[in-house]
Order: structure tokens, then sequence, then C-alpha cells
């Protein structure tokens, strides 16, 4: 006759398990970091008052000018560069700034009263532009007035581009 079975301890698998999960869990940070790091883009150029200013001076003297190639590069808002056709963009540029030149003779903007940041390279500007009117046929220009307005700026490329910009009503 045999002796009885021996009963042998049960392997331990939690240390296996643990040590799995660990390695899985090193290896999910390690790639989180290097994606949040390489993602990261830190603008070339911050927007503030001073960076702002000439920026949306530049847009509002190209509508005065009819200068339609940088209006569109403005308000394409980063992707002039990778639209294959112009046409659409310099013929709403080109609208954009017949528009402007009814209403504008020159335009100066003369301070930046707020600024909302949007994310670190986007914000929304409140600012004030003293405009001189565009003669009509019938009557003499006036006098310049003051008059607030709201861009959407982006900084990008060490540029600061105007994508959009509202006139305020008074």
């Amino acid at each position: 006759m045999l002796p009885p079975p021996v009963q042998y301890p049960r392997r331990r698998r939690w240390p296996l398990v643990a040590a799995i999960v660990g390695v899985i869990a090193v290896i999910a940070a390690a790639v989180g970091i290097v994606v949040v790091v390489a993602g990261r883009q830190e603008p070339g150029t911050p927007i503030t008052a001073a960076t702002a200013k000439p920026a949306i001076q530049e847009f509002l003297d190209a509508l005065a000018d009819g200068d339609e190639q940088t209006i569109a590069r403005h308000t394409l808002c980063g992707l002039y560069d990778a639209v294959r056709n112009h046409d659409s963009d310099l013929a709403l540029a080109d609208m954009s700034g017949d528009a402007f030149r009814r209403q504008y003779k020159r335009v100066e903007v003369t301070s930046i009263d707020k600024i909302v940041y949007l994310s670190p390279t986007q914000a929304q500007v409140l600012f004030s532009m003293k405009g001189t009117p565009a003669p009509s046929g019938r009557m003499p220009a006036a006098a310049a007035d003051e008059r607030q307005a709201v861009a959407q700026v982006l900084a990008q490329d060490g540029k600061i581009l105007v994508c959009s910009y509202v006139q305020r009503t008074e």
C-alpha cells in the first residue's frame, strides 16, 4: 500500500501578476511622458499686447490697402501654405478689403484693451482703433472716430495671425 498523497502548496500567482502590471504601468507612464513632451509646442511669439497690436495693425493695413494675399494669409489662420488653390480665399479677401475701404480710409490701433487667452497659442483680443472714414461720393470725409473691435488671434510659426476681426457697434 502506498502512503497518502502529499498536498503541495499551490504557487502564488499574485507576485507575477503584480510584476506584470507594474511593468505595464511603467511603460505606459514613459510613453505618456514622451507624448506630452513631444506634443507641447511653445509658441515662438507669445500673444501679448506688444505682439498683438502690430499684428492687428498689419491686418487692418492690408484691408485698407487691398493686399489680398496678406488678408488671406491671416484669415486662413495658419493654413495658407497648405492650401493648394487660393482663388476663393483671394476673392473673399478682395471682398473684405472692398467692404473695409468703403467704411474707412485708414485705421490705427490705439490700444489693446483686454486679452482673453483660449490656449497658449490662441487669444481673443479687444482693441480700440481710430479710423478715418472713407469719403463718400457726396460728402467730405468726417473726423476720425474711435471704436472697439475684437480679433481672434493665433500664434504660429513665430507670427501672430488675425484669424477674424469683428467691429463692435457703439
